[in-house]
């Protein structure tokens, strides 16, 4: 019969349901054909339910992976292409289940959405006895509904270990998120190791606790290539941030000279915005970013680098004899054109490479090039601007999507309620809004616990936002489902929040 999505427990909200009768039942002799190209996803999704299960199902690759008795099969199949890169078909019946997709990350988010409608001990990291491997009989069609669904994951307050960093996507790719913003730079610590820059991870990535205690800790690259193709295989694409040229003091302190005023600089123990940010009027500091970005373009392969370019202070700029040179050799106006300047290099040199900065939306101010990317942040009026100027925007509102705050002031309701099209678009200009993304920042946020309880269930919330067609979204269907998830957050072992008091770290 047919029926609503929310009769199925799935987060994000598909977008067509049909309920059936009765289940299909996984047991020692179920087996997953896949055809060519399917094989990963098939393995990985083995994999993922071997734990609690006790067995790891076999994988089959077959050239015609005709939906067959007692199997799983996963399918590449170019009928569902008007699913889209993203999209799966996906067939529940009592003797078979078949999965169809046009590109491989359908084929993973159909999974995905299996691995929810089995009982929660399906996400058990231990054997789990007596319990029926039971998934409810279902047709379901799905597509995203915006390519960018992401999640700023911030390493630099607190650092995460790899481990952590790794649990961190694990989690979003099962939410159908697929952007990890990975936060690496800030005044209070560097965290991506540099090999033709080692002071940045032997002076920068460490600081003074209020008890005189070192602090920090950093990536090495070997570690970072690792995550990389962790996150890949989910179909997650992990976005560097490497702040500039503001809130960079940690580079500032391995290495002064990139400063106004030589310094010295300290690491910073604790939170706010400083006066002390890179020298834009010297050439040696643009020599360091370009070299610096020569390194991350190398370890990264995402297509967007963001850059930051927020909150900066130009005091020392008005009191620095190189950047009030700089102003006059380039014929500026003033310091808020210097650093427009300054970001329009960055860029530059970023397209040249083939690849598209992304920055938060002060980057609008002075003007960007036609292949910057503005992440607006502070409210509704930059994303509108920047899409009126022609420039693909990532929306991450304070008002929705920051997950640090506390509940009383963004709950669960709120961040599921927030809409992405913007009043005063054309269709054209709607067209540039790319996606939706969740900030998780970690000033006060000194562990794993309590970076669960700020993001989930409000990231949650937010994937759906991202996914899910909005004249489908409700609040009443998704916090009926939402008590299903809570149970497999449980199960893997995420101290979600609202229902519960903030851990104290």
């Amino acid at each position: 019969m047919a029926s609503t999505p929310g009769e199925l427990n799935i987060i994000p909200l598909p977008v067509s349901v049909q309920v059936a009768e009765g289940s299909f039942v996984i047991t020692s002799d179920t087996v997953i054909v896949a055809t060519p190209g399917a094989t990963p996803e098939a393995c990985l999704f083995a994999q993922q339910l071997a734990p609690a299960l006790g067995f790891e199902m076999p994988v089959e690759e077959h050239a015609d992976a005709t939906p067959r008795k007692g199997a799983i099969c996963l399918r590449l199949d170019p009928q569902p292409a008007s699913l889209g890169e993203e999209g799966y078909r996906l067939s529940i019946q009592p003797d078979r289940i078949d999965l169809a997709a046009y590109r491989p990350a359908g084929l993973f988010y159909g999974c995905q959405s299996i691995r929810q409608l089995l009982p929660a001990e399906a996400l058990s990291a231990e054997v789990a006895n007596d319990v029926e491997w039971s998934v409810a009989c279902a047709t379901v069609e799905d597509k995203p509904r915006f390519s960018w669904r992401g999640h700023l994951f911030d390493t630099s307050r607190h650092f995460f270990t790899v481990e952590e960093v790794k649990r961190a996507i694990d989690l979003i790719a099962f939410h159908k998120m697929n952007v990890f913003h990975w936060h690496l730079v800030d005044d209070q610590g560097w965290r991506l190791e540099s090999k033709r820059y080692p002071k940045l991870t032997e002076t920068g990535a460490w600081r003074k606790t209020a008890l005189g205690v070192d602090y920090g800790g950093y990536y090495t690259q070997d570690e970072v290539q690792d995550i990389l193709a962790f996150a890949a295989a989910r179909h997650v694409t992990v976005v560097p941030e490497i702040e500039m040229p503001g809130h960079s003091v940690a580079a500032l302190a391995s290495y002064p000279y990139l400063g106004c005023t030589g310094g010295p600089y300290e690491v910073r123990p604790d939170r706010g915005i400083t006066k002390q940010v890179y020298c834009a009027g010297q050439e040696e500091t643009y020599q360091f970013i370009f070299n610096l970005l020569d390194e991350v373009l190398d370890l990264f392969p995402s297509q967007f680098i963001h850059i930051g370019g927020d909150e900066c202070p130009k005091d020392e700029w008005s009191a620095c004899q190189n950047c009030q040179a700089r102003i006059r050799q380039e014929n500026l106006q003033d310091e808020k054109q210097l650093q427009s300047y300054f970001i329009h290099r960055v860029d530059e040199y970023l397209a040249n490479r083939g690849r598209r900065m992304v920055g938060w939306d002060e980057i609008l101010e002075g003007g960007l090039a036609p292949g910057a990317v503005v992440q607006a942040w502070r409210d509704v009026e930059h994303a509108k601007a920047a899409a009126m100027e022609g420039h693909d925007v990532i929306l991450s509102p304070t008002s929705h999507c920051y997950l640090d705050y506390a509940y009383d002031k963004i709950p669960t309701e709120l961040a599921h309620g927030y809409e992405a099209v913007l009043e005063e678009l054309t269709a054209e200009q709607q067209a540039h809004i790319l996606g939706i993304e969740g900030n998780t920042w970690t000033e006060e946020v000194p562990d794993q616990d309590t970076y669960d309880y700020h993001t989930y269930p409000r990231l949650s919330a937010l994937a759906e936002v991202a996914w899910s067609p909005a004249p489908q979204r409700a609040w009443e269907s998704f916090s009926m489902r939402l008590q299903a998830l809570k149970q497999r957050l449980e199960v893997l072992k995420v101290k979600f929040g609202e229902e519960q008091p903030a851990p104290t770290g």
